[in-house]
């Protein structure tokens, strides 16, 4: 490679050389020596292609793989974003079947409570006309029992009051007489 450098740096100056009055000499006036430009562009061109090598394609590779990443992220940040979404949605659903739930429960719960309150309603109303209906019956044995008492003692006075009237002893028939006719008269009254 020296060689290649040497040679370019005699060719330059054979050059300047045959050269008068153009371009060339106007670069050596202003003191500028081919070898010098032939051996800074050599050390320019080993500097870049040992930038490039160590430099440049690591760089280039870490930014690439950075550029991946952040492509693979938004990748998943938009997919956690459809996710998101999708639960979101799934959790509206979920809310929306629970309230329906809900108020069905409410509703059962209602009609079951309704139900229980009518049929006791019902229970007692039953337990209340029973009640009433033996109440009835009692009375009713009742006043049999006292209107049998009252005929008993208003038949024993009619026969005691009419044995004083008459004073005198009555026979067992006449007796029975005055006890159906007593009875009648009763009966009579009592309608």
């Amino acid at each position: 490679m020296h060689a290649l450098v040497l040679a370019v740096a005699s060719a330059a100056e054979a050059h300047a050389a045959d050269s008068s009055g153009g371009p060339a000499d106007l670069l050596i006036r202003f003191g500028v020596e081919w070898k010098y430009v032939a051996w800074q562009f050599v050390s320019f061109a080993v500097l870049a292609a040992i930038l490039y090598q160590f430099a440049i394609k690591p760089i280039l590779a870490t930014v690439d793989e950075r550029n991946a990443r952040l492509a693979e992220g938004l990748k998943n940040a938009e997919a956690t974003a459809a996710q998101l979404e999708k639960a979101k949605q799934d959790g509206a659903a979920l809310l929306k079947q629970a309230q329906v739930d809900g108020s069905k429960l409410i509703e059962e719960a209602r009609k079951t409570a309704k139900d229980l309150s009518d049929r006791q309603l019902k229970e007692a109303i039953e337990r209340a006309n029973d009640l009433i209906v033996k109440a009835q019956q009692a009375i009713e044995l009742e006043h049999k029992r006292m209107m049998e008492e009252a005929r008993t003692e208003v038949a024993r006075l009619v026969v005691t009051t009419t044995q004083r009237v008459l004073a005198r002893e009555l026979s067992d028939a006449e007796r029975s007489r005055y006890n159906a006719s007593a009875a009648r008269e009763l009966t009579e009254i009592k309608s």
